[in-house]
This record gives C-alpha cells, structure tokens and sequence, in this order.
C-alpha cells in the first residue's frame, strides 16, 4: 500500500525509520527492534540509505524483509548520490519486483572531505531532479508514493528559509506526495514552517520527524550534522546529568513525549519517527501517548 494511501485516509499516520547496520550482529538486532515494534502497528517504516550508495545492497535487503516476510509496508530511501539515470532505474525496477511501493527521495549528503555536492555523469543535482525523473518515467511514474525531506529550521547548506522552501516547493511541484521533516526540538519551528509551506501552495502532508533524547553527545551530532538547534532547557539537561544514561533517557522520554502531544492537539497529519534502530524510547514514548487508544 502507497503512504499517500495511509495520510489520505487517517487522520494520523505514525511511522518509524532505520538505517542499515554495519554487521550481521547489528542487523539481527535491528530485525529483533522491527518485529517488537511491529506490535505498535506503525502504517510504515523506513530504512535510510548510506553515504555513497554504500548500503544499497543492504537497503534493498532490508526493505524486502520487513515488506515481505514481517510484514510492514516499507518506503526506501534513495538518493542521487553516486547514482547515474541508468542505475537509478535498474533500483526501482528491483523495488517494483520486491514489491516495494515507496521511496523518500534525497540529495544525499555531501560526501565527506568534499565542500559541494556533484553528482555522477548522468546523474541528479536535486532531489527535486530525481522525483521528476520518477514521475516522468513511462513504467514507473504511477508505481511509487515519493516522500521528500524538509527542513523547518531551513537546510543546513541554505540560510535562507525563504529560499529553502522554494527548494522544497519544486519537490511537491515535481510529484512528492508526503514531506517528512528533519528532527527539531522546538515546536514552534515546525508551525511556523507548515505555515509558511501553506502560504506559498504547498498543500502535501507535512509530518514531524521525532528524535527523542537517548544519549547527549549522540544527540548534539546529529543536531549538527542537520542543522537542528537544541533549545536551552534540553541542553542544560544533557550537561546537567552528563554521564548518567539513565536519567538523560528518562528526561529524552519525557521531554519528546510533551512534543509529540502538542504536535498531534495543534493537528499534525502523524509523526516519524526517528528510531536508531532501537525501540525502548519509541514504545515509551507510545505508551505515554495512549496510541493505541488514539487509534
């Protein structure tokens, strides 16, 4: 079943994501995270894709499992980097014969020790080039739902929010059918962005990426690398209970859990969240919603 399916006939969609592990003990773990968190009947997963097509083999692995064997219905990441138009279509033609009817479509980071992205001969710049590549192609312009990525604090390689959203404005216009946001702690960065998205036509569901505080230093990286501020209260209670993992947990839990309720009462369309792979906090932070009842 397509996303755009799940967003128009809910009222809230909840979903989770991950990312390939590195080893075989990691992704049974993660398989272990899957099936325990299949009990919280998520609409969809997500699995994420590595730096340089590195985990392309492992993305697809990964996605057919959960589509195909536990059950899930699953959207995989794919992004422009290091793909030419030619192997960008031997990829969705795996995805159709796996099943898989969803992809979020990305740029892809900047690989490292580079200052600008560049794609391959024959390949995309924007991720706005690869969903019009998807839209536009004769077998596969109707076989996929397309999430796309955006940024309520504004991209971390573009200052200017109004800019930014124009950027995000040519995804929809290209054919995205759902927008998934970066992580962000302050609430008010998500309003403010799904209104000024409104304001300029964007019509699209626009969902909250969630990720909830489970290890200081790990949190403060990932912030970074996306360009998230982390407001005040939640860094002084990382600095404040630094090496005991046990209290900044309960405090990420609580503190995600009082974001998610504002989000879902002010009418956001669901949430995503962001796992690591891991599904104690997200069955927490459920648990402290009363989802199933919400459901």
């Amino acid at each position: 079943m397509k996303i755009s399916e799940f967003y128009a006939k809910n009222k809230r969609t909840f979903s989770f994501e991950f990312f390939p592990p590195k080893n075989e003990i990691g992704e049974k773990k993660l398989f272990e995270t899957i099936v325990t968190l299949k009990s919280l009947a998520p609409s969809f997963v997500s699995v994420t894709y590595g730096a340089m097509g590195s985990t392309r083999e492992n993305t697809l692995r990964i996605v057919s499992k959960i589509q195909n064997e536990i059950g899930i219905e699953a959207a995989a990441h794919l992004t422009c980097v290091a793909h030419s138009r030619d192997e960008i279509e031997v990829i969705l033609e795996e995805l159709r014969r796996l099943h898989v009817e969803n992809i979020v479509a990305l740029r892809g980071d900047i690989p490292a020790g580079e200052t600008e992205f560049k794609p391959v001969p024959n390949g995309f710049r924007y991720a706005s080039d690869l969903v019009r590549f998807i839209r536009n192609h004769p077998k596969y312009q109707k076989a996929f739902a397309i999430g796309v990525a955006g940024s309520p604090e504004g991209h971390k390689e573009c200052q200017d929010k109004g800019k930014d959203l124009e950027h995000l404005k040519i995804k929809v216009d290209a054919g995205a059918d759902v927008i998934i946001t970066q992580l962000f702690f302050d609430n008010r960065d998500y309003y403010d962005f799904v209104e000024r998205a409104r304001k300029i036509g964007i019509q699209i569901p626009i969902v909250p990426g969630i990720m909830p505080v489970t290890h200081g230093p790990q949190i403060q990286k990932f912030a970074g690398m996306c360009g998230a501020k982390i407001p005040a209260d939640l860094q002084e209670a990382i600095l404040r209970f630094g090496d005991d993992q046990v209290a900044v947990e309960s405090y990420g839990i609580d503190y995600a859990t009082r974001q998610c309720e504002a989000l879902l009462k002010w009418g956001a369309p669901g949430l995503h969240f962001y796992t690591l792979n891991k599904s104690a906090a997200t069955r927490r932070i459920y648990s402290n919603l009363g989802l199933a009842k919400l459901r």
